[in-house]
């Protein structure tokens, strides 16, 4: 269980360090996936060598589109904490459980019972009242909410499409060929991005290079590294129900270290988000 705690702590602390970074937010996408996946490429040429060839083309195809997806999540969720608060962006990119539900009852023809139709519905109301709440109230945290949460809300559908696109590789192909496929698609696919956004890759002062190591180590290693790793040994609902953490402790951690408060339509809403993420990812996760 203090495996779940350091996790939450980790993936929490990486919206902080996306604010830190005066980088272009593709180039610090760029470097968080970049330096995740070269640890694990000498452990999967050493140990993993022969799983790479028992890779089918069809399944290397879902692969690629996993890690297309990815990299758009990191993208487009990275882009959207400059422009709206953190506890919106956090919350919101959080709540691909409710994509990945509708897109597998749309492409996948699983199942959706009631309770996840209701959280569902429930988060989408919460979405409804943190993108539009602040408008409407005048209270602004960021100098674009409504673009910043649409962007979020675009990470949580690629997050979703990440999810779903290597949903069934994972019972064929072992993890640590999984991740590095799938990481090297996402880093290269940032790295097109970038280049073609016409961002530099050099040339940052040395507290850049901390801050995308930071993002490597604290949200991949010990964040997402961590949370798989649980997942042997917990039930997988309790890991997927233990990550409505992040949005809170992401929310404290603004607090604190950038002084950012959420407006009352942000905390309410949020609050409504996560009892739908909750109800629809506890049914899933039973199911």
């Amino acid at each position: 269980m203090w495996g779940l705690v350091v996790a939450v702590v980790a993936v929490s602390a990486g919206a902080i360090l996306v604010r830190w970074s005066t980088a272009p937010s593709s180039v610090a996408a760029f470097y968080r996936v970049l330096f995740t996946t070269l640890p694990l490429l000498p452990i999967a040429v050493v140990r993993y060598r022969s799983h790479f060839a028992r890779i089918t083309r069809r399944d290397l195809v879902f692969a690629s589109l996993s890690g297309v997806a990815l990299a758009l999540h990191f993208a487009a969720w990275f882009e959207s904490l400059a422009w709206t608060s953190v506890a919106a962006s956090v919350t919101l990119v959080q709540a691909q459980p409710v994509f990945v539900a509708l897109g597998a009852w749309l492409l996948l023809s699983e199942r959706v019972s009631r309770r996840m139709v209701g959280g569902i519905l429930v988060a989408v109301v919460g979405m409804a009242a943190m993108s539009f709440g602040d408008l409407l109230g005048g209270v602004l945290v960021g100098p674009n909410p409504l673009y910043g949460n649409t962007l979020a809300l675009i990470g949580a559908v690629m997050a979703a499409g990440y999810v779903l696109a290597g949903r069934s590789l994972r019972q064929r192909v072992a993890l640590v060929p999984y991740v590095v496929v799938v990481y090297g698609v996402c880093t290269v696919t940032l790295l097109g991005l970038v280049v073609a956004q016409g961002h530099p890759l050099t040339g940052y002062a040395g507290r850049e290079w901390l801050i995308f190591a930071g993002l490597a180590l604290g949200p991949g290693l010990f964040g997402h590294t961590v949370l798989n790793w649980a997942l042997g040994h917990l039930e997988s609902s309790v890991v997927s129900v233990s990550l409505l953490g992040e949005p809170v402790g992401a929310t404290l951690l603004a607090l604190v270290l950038l002084a950012e408060v959420p407006t009352a339509y942000t905390v309410v809403g949020g609050v409504v988000v996560l009892a739908g993420i909750y109800l629809t990812a506890s049914d899933s996760a039973a199911t």
